[in-house]
């Protein structure tokens, strides 16, 4: 069975970078098809409104605004996005945190073909939501909201609304304020990576707790963390000294 031809737009404004992009889905991604090519934003609006692509490659900083313009001004039309940037750490973050699928510079072909599978396996179309975070996110320094999949979409989540985290194999339950709980198909260090800059830590194998929510460390082999909601989470002993250390406690304590 061959998969469906994909209408796609490549917007960048480097044309060194549109044509080894052009170059890389023609061999390697067959049922790809470039409709159309966009140099800035006002050029890429323009061409989503006219070709209404299925895919668009769209680098994040472009002259005359960003990726996310190009997603608010274009919200009527449906359509997929895959990112290309050569962004900083702290933005892959805040892309990650969005759910969105990206490339970076310079691009691997390997990814390319993921990426591009994965969009295509996309049922849904959650382009307003990814501007939203990823702009609020980016803005901010810090990770505000994140998008996790539910079986119906996209749901998004407050960080500060997250208590603490427990890996579960390939999946990772989150406890919510409200005594909600969340169930996510993503390991639990996808979280790590995410949110251990924004106030989250890994306190064991299996645990990653928002540490605003800590209120009392006890003793035991590596201790346990008592939180907010009356819960303890174990602490591994080799994370016991950093617990204690963002306790306010230091490393004296046994």
């Amino acid at each position: 069975m061959t998969n469906p031809v994909i209408r796609a737009l490549i917007a960048d404004d480097e044309q060194s970078c549109r044509e080894i992009l052009r170059h890389y889905l023609s061999r390697y991604c067959s049922h790809v098809s470039v409709v159309g090519e966009a140099h800035d934003v006002k050029d890429c609006i323009s061409k989503i409104s006219t070709l209404k692509p299925d895919l668009v490659f769209l680098d994040v900083e472009m002259p005359f605004g960003n990726a996310f313009d190009v997603l608010e001004q274009t919200a009527d039309i449906p359509y997929k996005t895959i990112f290309v940037t050569a962004f900083s750490e702290y933005a892959m973050r805040a892309l990650n945190a969005s759910a969105s699928y990206y490339l970076l510079k310079p691009l691997n072909i390997d990814e390319l073909i993921r990426a591009v599978e994965k969009v295509s396996a996309q049922d849904q179309n959650p382009q307003q939501m990814h501007a939203g975070i990823i702009r609020e996110n980016l803005n901010s320094g810090k990770i505000h909201k994140i998008l996790i999949p539910t079986l119906s979409g996209f749901e998004v989540l407050k960080t500060e609304e997250i208590i603490r985290l427990s890996g579960n194999g390939n999946y990772t339950d989150l406890f919510l304020s409200g005594q909600r709980k969340k169930t996510v198909s993503r390991v639990l260090k996808h979280f790590e990576e995410l949110l251990q800059a924004d106030g989250f830590l890994r306190v064991h194998k299996s645990h990653l707790v928002n540490m605003n929510y800590a209120v009392a460390w006890h003793r035991g082999k590596g201790g346990f963390l008592e939180l907010s909601d009356g819960t303890e989470v174990e602490v591994s002993p080799q994370r016991k000294d950093e617990v204690l250390s963002r306790l306010g406690g230091g490393a004296g304590f046994n």
